[in-house]
């Protein structure tokens, strides 16, 4: 079965970096776009970055570029999230997407999260 599973989240100091990562299996990853998103309390899921396939011109919110990075790596069937200079507003559950490009319609696989608390 389709399985997404992050690793990485913690608790981090205002400035400091993290790098989540999440391990994919039960479904064609070189063929599907992968996506980050995060969810604060009280607030609505919000896309943070996005990646395709070939891994070309990746997707960034407004709030992060410049300080976070996508990547992917299709022979481990991996995504990263590289954090850098990470803000308290940067605090939030941090999901791994799958949208899965091999079917019609494409269908969308969701991780457990990881918790990403930036905090002093």
């Amino acid at each position: 079965q389709v399985q997404l599973v992050e690793s990485g989240g913690g608790l981090v100091q205002p400035g400091g970096s993290l790098r989540l990562s999440c391990a994919a299996s039960g479904f064609t990853f070189s063929r599907s776009t992968m996506r980050w998103y995060r969810q604060a309390p009280g607030k609505e899921r919000e896309l943070v970055a996005t990646i395709t396939s070939a891994g070309s011109t990746p997707y960034y919110v407004d709030s992060v570029k410049g300080r976070f990075t996508i990547s992917r790596d299709n022979t481990k069937n991996t995504v990263h999230l590289q954090m850098n200079s990470l803000k308290p507003e940067d605090t939030a559950l941090y999901y791994c997407n799958a949208l899965v490009l091999t079917t019609i319609p494409p269908l969308n696989y969701w991780g457990q999260g990881t918790q990403v608390t930036v905090s002093s």
